[in-house]
């Protein structure tokens, strides 16, 4: 579950001030073409399907009922649940080809028609869908994985469902048990079948776990093709809820390093998260991303820990206008939930 804090500033959120300038590209919007800079949101992800930036071709409208292909082996098709708290709707991903079979990625809600969409663009070399072999949840939230059991129902394989469980500090409705618990630096590898083997044509995700958003968070590297997908954790031009006690913002700024890191080593240029549009397009912009996030939050976090010591005797109630007054008052009651988080690692214990 997700809801901008803040809308940050395009620029930041998709590429350092100081990097080099990209070429603008070009994308389709109501069936019109239309013109993106390296700041638009949606310029990462016309750099992943259009990297020549000469077949403009691409739709960047939201829509639920067919799959987008993002890559040859990455299938993106969003759930039918935008709203305030989840954006355009959550995205679930399938990795693979109709050879190797596809990992589901964040099944989404328990939606009928979603799954079904998800269980026919999963492909069997004969046409025939539900070519799923595992469904990951990279958390439990419930836009992401109620979505899962349903949708394991309909394969007749039966794919195990992948993930962390939820911690006992989790929410009733956020309550998760995998069929396997994933362990961190995990490789999930998809080989092609067959006599004549192409390890060419592998799929491998490793499992990187990044708590922070909820305890149970992962994130899943494709390492053949240097792609994140995030999750919750990092977002296309907003910031996640960091609720306690699930949620922690001292663990979500630690795996913002980790995927830092991450990003560094595997040379990973782009982000595709569970809201939005695919980030980055370079490694710079990818990792710029992430360094700017965080710069955001820890901003935010001295403007909260200021006017906590303006206001000492004032509630949380009362720093709340102060500290988000940059945010409409609609997001108030969300953006209390990370002003907690906050609250808990300036102070050292609970908030």
């Amino acid at each position: 579950m997700v809801r901008p804090n803040q809308r940050l500033h395009p620029q930041a959120t998709l590429i350092d001030a100081t990097a080099t300038a990209e070429p603008e590209r070009t994308g389709l919007q109501g069936g019109i073409q239309a013109r993106f800079l390296q700041h638009d949101m949606a310029y990462g992800e016309l750099a992943l399907v259009c990297p020549s930036g000469t077949e403009p071709h691409h739709a960047l409208d939201w829509q639920c009922e067919r799959p987008v292909h993002l890559l040859r082996n990455v299938q993106r098709l969003t759930a039918p649940n935008a709203g305030f708290m989840t954006g355009p709707g959550t995205n679930s991903y399938l990795v693979g080809d109709a050879h190797t079979g596809f990992i589901a990625i964040d099944p989404g809600p328990a939606d009928a028609d979603h799954l079904v969409r998800l269980w026919r663009a999963a492909l069997h070399p004969d046409g025939s869908g539900g070519n799923i072999a595992m469904i990951v949840c990279t958390h439990s939230h419930p836009d992401h994985s109620p979505g899962a059991a349903p949708l394991k129902a309909l394969c007749d394989g039966r794919p195990p469902i992948l993930g962390l469980p939820s911690a006992p500090t989790a929410r009733a409705a956020s309550a998760f048990t995998p069929d396997r618990t994933l362990q961190n630096q995990e490789l999930l590898a998809f080989i092609p079948r067959g006599l004549e083997v192409n390890f060419a044509s592998k799929h491998t995700l490793q499992v990187v776990h990044t708590p922070g958003h909820a305890a149970n968070h992962l994130c899943l590297l494709l390492v053949e093709d240097g792609l994140l997908f995030s999750g919750d954790h990092i977002l296309n031009g907003s910031t996640t809820v960091v609720d306690p006690p699930d949620g922690n913002m001292a663990d979500y700024l630690d795996s913002l390093d980790t995927l830092l890191a991450l990003c560094q080593q595997h040379d990973v240029q782009f982000i595709l998260p569970a809201h939005g549009h695919v980030l980055g397009g370079s490694q710079a912009a990818a990792c710029g991303a992430i360094t700017h996030l965080k710069a955001h939050r820890l901003k935010r976090e001295a403007k909260i820990a200021a006017v906590v010591a303006a206001h000492p005797n004032g509630t949380v109630d009362d720093w709340l206008p102060l500290a988000y007054d940059d945010v409409p008052p609609r997001a108030w009651p969300v953006a209390k939930r990370s002003l907690l988080a906050h609250l808990e690692r300036i102070q050292g214990r609970p908030a």
